[in-house]
């Protein structure tokens, strides 16, 4: 996982802002928390589909990278 978000899975090569954490994306980490602070799957799935179609992603790679999000480090004890 070092070259990919351990709470997305977004490949950091595409990640649109500076990092601040080997483990998280520019998305999912900023000044040292979690931009997404709850627990719920769920909704961190549909937040993360909705971004990615805000950046042009087709519907049907948006809900199975969404979907991805499950076996992410961060999320895979839920899940």
């Amino acid at each position: 996982m070092k070259n990919a978000c351990e709470s997305c899975l977004m490949p950091f090569k595409q990640d649109p802002g500076q990092r601040e954490s080997e483990k998280y994306c520019s998305l999912c980490f900023g000044n040292g928390t979690f931009h997404y602070q709850g627990s719920d799957l769920k909704e961190f799935q549909r937040l993360c589909e909705q971004g990615m179609r805000e950046r042009g992603m087709n519907v049907f790679q948006a809900k199975f990278f969404a979907w991805l999000v499950r076996f992410a480090p961060r999320w895979k004890k839920q899940s």
